[in-house]
This record gives structure tokens, C-alpha cells and sequence, in this order.
């Protein structure tokens, strides 16, 4: 995967639009929304770009919103790359992408630092939970925080899944087993490794009747799927926080500068913004992710 290049990238073109429409240099910045470009904004001089993003912005629908909206809304048109954000970052680093989309806050930090990324700007959160058998063999329901569940988990050596993926949920989760003092359960035999993104883990983890690690959105599209219920959740170690940034100019000469951008600018965005705090409010009964543009970076993990 890592050694895929742009030349390669197969991904299909230009999502199908949905019933939802639109309604109505280095360094973090925070520029304020702005409203979305007009839906008749003329075709741009390079209308393909990449976006590198995380399965979570797939796997809930999410991207199935905003990119036929972007579209309509300037001309672009959007090769979605979905993986872990280790993974986007690095073909961040490769020139491979446009812009990212991603949930990884240490690496993002590294990555600007190393001088790939520049306009690192908050765009939303959510959370993520644990979630296991209704037998809960390992007891945790009703523990006071991540850091006893993951012990108990250990403990008992129940039956762990894990995306083993370097994205920002894995790297999330293995910060959870340091903080427990466990060690790194890799290589136990009650510990699996998918090497794959959310969704696809949440299914091994329901035919193995595993713990695992979940954000809320991905969890939330899987309703009816899974027989996992959530046993821990509200854990302030388990905040779940997206930036959207774009490669380096001066490093990577070759990107479509001004596409990245322009998502950027999309994302953060007022109407985009409501769209993203609407999303998933009618189909679940709460919104999977909450919109935080223009505010005060959330305490992070």
C-alpha cells in the first residue's frame, strides 16, 4: 500500500452524489470559515486532485456528503484514498496527495515540523469507545476508565482486535495499553492484528466476539451489524480529533496546490460545517461528528 504511487492510484473518480446537496506558509493555522464557493464556480485549471484520509470518514458516510458537495461547489473533481492516517501522511511525504484529512494529532504535528505539511487547521471531533462481547468475559463494563479496561483485558488475555495499521485508531489504542502499564500485546495469542481499516476490523471483531477499539461514527454506520455493545465510553483519553492540512508547496512542487486548499477552505467552511454537525442526526439520532472550526483546539489526548 505504502509503495503505491500517484501514477498507480486506482481509486474511482468523482463519488456519486447523494440526496444531501448543500442546503442553504507552515504551521497550524486557524483561518475563520468562510462560506462554500458557488455551485457555478467555473471548472479549475487542474480540476483532479487527491484526498488522503482516514477509513472513518468513509466507513460513515461522511465523505459520501461532503465530496459530491465540494464537487458541485468548484469543479473540482476527487480521488478519495482511504487508510489509516499513518498511511495518508506518508503519501503526504511522497507528494502522492493534494490534501489530508486526518485524525492522528502527534504525527500531524511531526509531519508539519518536518516541513511536509503547512495550514494544519481543526476542523472536527468525536470520540472513540471500546466496544466487546455482551458477555464481556473480561468484566469491564462499569470500569472507571480506559486504563483499567485495557488491564482487565490483558489480565483475563481476552480476545483482543486490533487494526495493526499505524492509523490514528491503532496508534490511539497502543497509547492505551502504555498508559495501562501493559505491555505491547503483540505477538499474544489472544491479541490479532487486521491490518485494516475500521469497518472491516469491526467485522473480525464480531465474528471473533473481541474487544476492540472504535471511533463513535464508524461504530454508529455499523448499527444493526454488530452484536458488540459499547462498554466504555467518555474517557477524556479517548477524544477523537480531525485537522485537514496540505502538503508542503515548496517541498512537493508537483501537488495540486490550489485543490488541497480549496478543500480546506470547503471543509472549514460555515454551510460545510453545519452539514458536518447535521450529519447522521436523522438516520441515528446524533450527530457522529461535531464541528469545530474556528474554536480553541479540544484537549487532546
Amino acid at each position: 500500500m505504502f509503495g503505491t504511487s500517484r501514477a498507480q492510484i486506482t481509486v474511482v473518480l468523482g463519488l456519486v452524489f447523494t440526496a444531501f446537496g448543500m442546503s442553504a506558509c507552515g504551521g497550524d493555522t486557524k483561518p475563520p470559515p468562510t462560506a462554500a464557493a458557488s455551485p457555478t464556480a467555473p471548472k479549475p485549471a487542474r480540476p483532479d486532485m487527491i484526498l488522503a484520509t482516514t477509513t472513518s470518514t468513509q466507513d460513515s458516510g461522511l465523505l459520501d456528503v461532503l465530496v459530491p458537495a465540494f464537487q458541485r461547489a468548484t469543479g473540482y473533481q476527487v480521488k478519495v484514498i482511504a487508510v489509516g492516517s499513518g498511511a495518508a501522511m506518508q503519501m503526504g511525504e511522497r507528494g502522492d496527495a493534494d490534501v489530508l484529512l486526518v485524525h492522528s494529532p502527534a504525527v500531524e504535528e511531526k509531519f508539519v515540523a518536518d516541513g511536509f505539511g503547512v495550514e494544519r487547521t481543526l476542523v472536527m471531533h468525536n470520540d472513540f469507545v471500546v466496544i466487546g462481547p455482551v458477555a464481556d468475559p473480561a468484566g469491564i463494563k462499569g470500569s472507571k476508565g480506559a486504563s483499567e479496561v485495557m488491564k482487565k483485558i490483558a489480565d483475563k488475555r481476552a480476545t483482543f482486535i486490533s487494526r495493526g495499521d499505524s492509523s490514528g485508531t491503532d496508534i490511539l489504542e497502543k497509547g492505551l495499553w502504555k498508559a495501562a502499564s501493559v505491555a505491547a500485546p503483540k505477538g499474544q495469542s489472544w491479541y490479532f492484528e487486521t491490518g485494516q481499516g475500521m469497518g472491516a476490523t469491526l467485522t473480525v471483531a464480531r465474528e471473533k466476539q473481541g474487544y476492540t477499539v472504535t471511533d463513535r461514527a464508524t461504530f454508529l454506520a455499523f448499527t444493526g451489524k454488530l452484536d458488540l455493545p459499547i462498554l466504555l465510553e467518555g474517557d477524556p483519553a479517548l477524544l477523537n480529533v480531525y485537522h485537514v492540512m496540505v502538503p508542503n508547496p515548496a517541498r512537493l512542487p508537483k501537488t495540486n496546490t490550489d485543490g488541497g486548499r480549496a478543500f480546506k477552505n470547503f471543509l472549514v467552511a460555515a454551510d460545510t460545517q453545519k452539514l458536518i454537525g447535521e450529519f447522521g442526526k436523522d438516520k441515528y439520532g446524533q450527530a457522529l461528528f461535531f464541528p469545530d472550526a474556528g474554536k480553541p483546539e479540544p484537549t487532546e489526548r
